[in-house]
């Protein structure tokens, strides 16, 4: 178990990350407090070190985009209507939000690459691993997902 100031440096580290990436898969605040406390009481129960700081990160993400991904296969989540409300979701620092709707409004495996990419600098061969997909198909959806962005902002994709 992890001391008290082990998991409050994580949360100055990762916080932003964590809830950046729930907000991207579950499109509402309530889930996304929920699964941030859950990633971060599984970090303090989480006993294994780790190699380095990157090793560190990619575990939070892949955390994340896994208990992300349990919220929106439950059965309560099947059997509710979701309330999008992009419109009322604060833009990311340097960020409009007509971005950022344009991102929400992609399909999940679009919203993970393009997150991961720009958002947290990662490579196709680094998403590949974290996401557990050949690189690429990685570089397929990257693509794709630059396409539809471009469509839907009906401007030039600036790669």
């Amino acid at each position: 178990m992890r001391s008290e100031r082990e998991t409050n440096e994580a949360i100055e580290r990762y916080g932003d990350t964590v809830r950046r990436l729930c907000m991207i898969h579950l499109k509402n605040e309530a889930d996304t407090q929920d699964i941030f406390q859950t990633v971060f009481l599984k970090y303090l129960l989480h006993t294994a070190d780790f190699e380095s700081r990157e090793h560190e990160k990619a575990w939070f993400i892949r955390v994340t985009i896994n208990a992300c991904r349990d919220v929106l296969k439950s059965v309560f989540r099947r059997r509710t209507v979701s309330l999008d409300q992009v419109r009322d979701l604060p833009a990311p620092q340097g960020e409009s939000g007509e971005v950022l709707r344009a991102v929400l409004s992609l399909p999940r495996k679009y919203r993970e690459v393009i997150y991961l990419h720009y958002y947290e600098g990662y490579t196709a061969p680094e998403m590949s691993k974290l996401l557990g997909r050949n690189v690429n198909t990685v570089y397929t959806d990257l693509t794709r997902a630059r396409e539809k962005l471009k469509t839907i902002l009906g401007g030039e994709a600036d790669g």
